[in-house]
């Protein structure tokens, strides 16, 4: 059974940083294409970043300020946010598929870590 699990989620002043993870169970992720989702209540999910082998790409929101990395020794993504900002308050996903292209397409997803960031 597939499960991601994330963490690394609060709240922080903007200008702050935060570092979410997402560790993988039941299968290697190593190469696959993955990503990180937000969600603010009552608006639609929408990409953050993905990653698929070793090649990343951003939302124009966050270009600069977001960095989406993996370890595979420990099947774990990754989401370092840094010069955060108010309008980065939503509910974090982490989201996998087994595919080593990104097509906007995950069939796995983890419960979501809370970002609050307040000015």
């Amino acid at each position: 059974q597939v499960q991601l699990v994330e963490s690394g989620g609060g709240s922080v002043q903007a200008g702050g940083s935060l570092r979410l993870s997402c560790e993988v169970s039941g299968y290697t992720s190593s190469t696959d294409c993955m990503g990180w989702f937000r969600q603010v209540l009552g608006k639609w999910r929408e990409v953050v970043a993905q990653i698929a082998r070793t090649q990343t790409a951003y939302a124009d929101s966050v270009k600069g300020r977001f960095t989406i990395s993996r370890d595979n020794a420990k099947n774990s993504l990754y989401l370092q946010m840094d010069n955060l900002k108010p309008e980065d308050t939503a509910m974090y996903f982490c989201a996998a598929e087994r595919r080593t292209w990104c097509n906007g397409v995950f069939s796995y997803w983890g419960q979501g870590t809370q970002v609050t960031v307040s000015s």
